[in-house]
């Protein structure tokens, strides 16, 4: 598929937009700075409602506030332009977690910090958390052994305060699920989302069979994401369309149709977000394209867009314990 210039596809309205909720963005990073608001509106413009600001390394979280505080100062009454854009944008929500790929920088003192937040505070969610062997060195015993201390730590977390839990799973799902299924939280009472889902088809139901929603991103757009695609298809012929959620990991997984150059972070996957505030701003991800997550899905399964987009709400909702009114 030719890559089509993203600046080009931001003034062009998709034929019919639809409410959306992104459930998994890093909106909050510096990259975002300069344009951050713009970008709220135009998200607001392409149907998304709210979106789930995600935490990382426990010195970011106070940046994940600050963040939500300026969406929350941003202009509230509804002017439009001449072409029709408003100047509202979405709900900001806030997740808190200690990411597994930055283990070597998570202290104790980090997990009694966090936990205090989410007493005072009580986010939306705890994430994003889990397990993750995509470099030599995190395969290392001491090192795995670490992440998985901090997983079960986070997951407590979760039970303690009756959360859902956004999770990053990567070249680790076995181990993963060994440990969701040893733990006691369950994800068919509190929710929760497998973010960014990357593994097969066995892997997909058995992480729908727990109860957690499968993270749908922009990688989806990619045709020659055959095994992604596969799984999805799979996970939803046994279990429905009710398993899956949409999110774009902005300013990562840039859909294919949106990219202007080799975007080698959608190619990877869940590039590391301190990468981010040098990423070129021609090929961030934003959450305005989660739209076209939403269409390719809908080419792929064979389901409208309008019966897609109104499920994946719902969906949203219940993996998130929200109960957001659905705009008519």
């Amino acid at each position: 598929m030719t890559a089509i210039d993203s600046s080009l596809i931001a003034n062009k309205p998709l034929p019919i937009t639809f409410p959306l909720v992104d459930t998994h963005t890093h909106f909050d990073a510096p990259v975002f700075d300069s344009d951050r608001q713009t970008q709220a509106q135009q998200a607001y413009n392409r149907g998304v409602r709210h979106l789930v600001l995600v935490g990382y390394l426990y010195r970011h979280f106070d940046r994940l506030y600050d963040t939500q505080q300026a969406f929350d100062a941003m202009p509230s009454s509804v002017m439009t332009d001449v072409a029709g854009q408003s100047d509202l944008h979405p709900k900001a929500h806030i997740a808190l977690g200690l990411h597994p790929f930055y283990i070597e920088q998570h202290t104790e003192a980090h997990l009694t910090a966090m936990a205090k937040i989410l007493e005072e505070r009580r986010p939306l969610a705890v994430g994003e958390i889990g397990l993750d062997t995509y470099t030599d060195t995190m395969k290392q015993p001491e090192i795995f052994a670490k992440q998985q201390r901090f997983f079960n730590a986070q997951l407590d977390m979760a039970v303690t305060h009756q959360l859902p839990v956004m999770l990053h799973i990567r070249k680790a799902h076995a181990e993963a699920l060994a440990l969701l299924k040893a733990h006691d939280y369950d994800a068919h009472k509190l929710g929760g989302i497998a973010h960014s889902f990357s593994g097969g088809v066995q892997e997909a139901k058995a992480f729908v069979k727990l109860g957690f929603k499968l993270g749908v991103t922009g990688q989806v757009t990619n045709p020659n994401a055959k095994k992604l695609r596969l799984a999805i298809q799979a996970a939803v012929d046994d279990y429905g369309i009710g398993c899956l959620v949409i999110e774009t990991d902005c300013p990562d997984m840039t859909p294919i149709m949106c990219q202007t150059s080799d975007n080698s972070q959608s190619a990877l996957g869940q590039s590391p977000p301190d990468e981010w505030s040098d990423a070129p701003a021609h090929n961030r991800n934003v959450p305005a394209n989660l739209s076209w997550v939403l269409l390719t899905l809908s080419e792929l399964l064979d389901t409208s867009p309008t019966e897609l987009a109104l499920q994946l709400w719902q969906n949203s909702c219940d993996a998130l314990q929200t109960k957001w009114t659905y705009p008519i």
